[in-house]
């Protein structure tokens, strides 16, 4: 076994919570709030709860006629929104300026479970906002169908869990028109939305997170927003990925704008991410891994929900609470993490997360899916062949356990701040 490193001192407030010093002064006079100090959903510094960071989000461009003020954000305004608000303002975006978009799944049309489709088919009619039958194979074959027409369909499968029944057609079909028509056709105008991964209490039917099975699937996006401002862009980009223009091809060209796109909505997030988004068409692009931290002595990757527990898990390690101090070397409390948004899962950004490895040299992966064949594993093989000279560590995964996910017992299925605090010990003493 190897001496246990010792890191350079990283000041608390970058992380963006006080140092014990300011925070004994702070507690001595008041008590602590409700919910502790550690940092929840609501409170996270990852949000961007003011304009001006709103507008400073890295890769944002504006989608307006308005050349001058595509490159400054003079005269912008920003709007307090949680996701599903932010999705339904994408939707509308959409509809507003592509007369070929449709939005249509089960309960579209009465504004969806989650309310992400409010009032748009009073908005736009119910020519173009419809409900469908309970078929998410029809609702995807459908959506194929019109995608091939020249249309720019928006379908949603109600819950992530529930897409299976469309895999054929996801899989099948979707993935391989292109490829099957010799690149005469291709249905990458099409999006399908779905809600996924945990909620507290929706066990093995409602609580999901389905997003590894279509890794194998060559001819697919995935994407997975972490809150409004990410959610409204990337869905925007989605919609109108470059392929949107395009309806047949002479020639076959390996392209993968002209994929299809499955945008998976983490529900949970749906009210308790709040930030202020712009209300001007804006885009963040695909295919891009995002920092959110920079660090250089442990890379931190993830997507979705996990983004928050991460977070925590950072400030548990640089300042733990009493009961797990004894369980956090103080050698270690002053390690840099880099913590990532993978965003896009397919494609993945392998050469942002090979260039964080290879300066931090070690890497800890977590996602809310069972452990086995999971995205994690493909990204942790990947990064070994790229990385392997350079790792001082195993690449570690922290994930959901290789059961369905529990009803009764959610909350230890999934990987929270405390599993995470553990892993990064772990490998920053290997």
């Amino acid at each position: 076994m190897l001496a246990t490193r010792r890191f350079p001192s990283i000041p608390l407030a970058s992380l963006g919570f006080p140092n014990r010093f300011q925070r004994r002064n702070s507690t001595a006079a008041e008590p602590p709030p409700a919910g502790g100090h550690l940092p929840s959903i609501a409170t996270s510094q990852i949000l961007r709860t003011s304009r001006e960071r709103a507008l400073r989000t890295p890769g944002l461009s504006w989608n307006d006629d308005e050349a001058a003020s595509s490159i400054v954000n003079v005269g912008r305004e920003t709007r307090k929104m949680n996701v599903y608000q932010a999705v339904r303002d994408a939707l509308s975006i959409a509809l507003m300026k592509n007369d070929n978009a449709v939005v249509f799944g089960e309960d579209i049309a009465f504004g969806g479970v989650f309310r992400c489709t409010m009032g748009l088919a009073e908005e736009f009619g119910r020519e173009r906002v419809f409900n469908t039958p309970l078929t998410e194979q029809g609702i995807a074959g459908f959506a194929i169908g019109m995608a091939l027409m020249g249309h720019t369909p928006i379908a949603e499968i109600q819950f992530a869990d529930y897409i299976f029944p469309a895999f054929d057609q996801l899989v099948n079909e979707a993935a391989k028109i292109r490829y099957r028509s010799g690149g005469q056709y291709n249905v990458g105008g099409l999006t399908i939305r779905t809600p996924t991964m945990s909620v507290g209490h929706g066990g093995l039917y409602h609580s999901q997170s389905p997003e590894g099975f279509f890794m194998g699937a060559s001819g697919l996006k995935i994407v997975i927003p972490r809150s409004p401002i990410q959610a409204k862009g990337l869905l925007l980009s989605a919609i109108r990925d470059p392929s949107k223009t395009v309806k047949k091809l002479k020639l076959f060209v390996v392209n993968q704008n002209l994929d299809p796109v499955i945008f998976m909505e983490p529900k949970i997030l749906y009210r308790s991410a709040v930030e202020q988004v712009p209300i001007d068409d804006y885009a963040l692009p695909l295919g891009r891994a995002e920092t959110l931290v920079e660090g250089s002595d442990l890379t931190l990757l993830t997507w979705g929900t996990p983004i928050y527990h991460c977070e925590t898990a950072l400030h548990m390690l640089a300042d733990p609470p009493p009961a797990l101090a004894p369980h956090v070397p103080a050698a270690l409390r002053s390690a840099k993490i880099e913590l990532i948004d993978l965003r896009s899962v397919l494609p993945w950004d392998a050469a942002a997360i090979a260039e964080s490895v290879g300066r931090t040299g070690r890497l800890v992966i977590v996602h809310e899916a069972g452990m086995t064949a999971g995205v994690g594993a493909e990204i942790a093989a990947e990064v070994q062949k790229r990385c392997f000279l350079r790792l001082a560590a195993p690449v570690k995964r922290i994930t959901g356990w290789d059961t369905p996910v529990a009803l009764q017992y959610e909350k230890f299925y999934i990987p929270d701040a405390v599993r995470i605090l553990d892993g990064i010990v772990q490998t920053l003493s290997y």
